[in-house]
């Protein structure tokens, strides 16, 4: 028995913020949204793809941003994708050291929830 892969990650937003996640994760990060299942759709949210990659942003009643948990997205440009985040005005570090093979910033959605973007050297 094994794991084969991730279906998808799961992030949590507050109630009746659609219009903001939409903006960032398709805007910004260049996600497109996927329809959520219509009883899933009953519950608000919103749910984005990109290749084979799926991001679900789930309603929580009493949301807390992830500020230390985060998906790790592997992209193909991360200074041009960096700079459109903090040219939209949303939260950034690029302080982080790079990891074996990857140079690595954090980007806050938001909602303030940590999303860590990785590009292979």
């Amino acid at each position: 028995m094994k794991i084969l892969s991730i279906d998808h990650v799961q992030m949590a937003m507050p109630a009746g913020e659609e219009e903001k996640a939409r903006v960032f994760y398709s805007e910004i990060l260049g996600f497109k949204e996927i329809p959520k299942p219509p009883d899933l759709a009953k519950r608000g949210g919103a749910w984005f793809q990109s290749g084979n990659v799926q991001l679900h942003l789930g309603v929580d009643s009493e949301f807390r941003p992830a500020r230390k948990a985060h998906p790790a997205l592997i992209v193909d440009d991360l200074d041009s994708l960096v700079t459109n985040v903090q040219n939209a005005g949303y939260e950034t570090d690029t302080s982080q050291p790079p990891l074996d093979g990857y140079k690595r910033a954090h980007v806050f959605d938001p909602f303030g929830n940590r999303i860590e973007l990785m590009e292979t050297l």
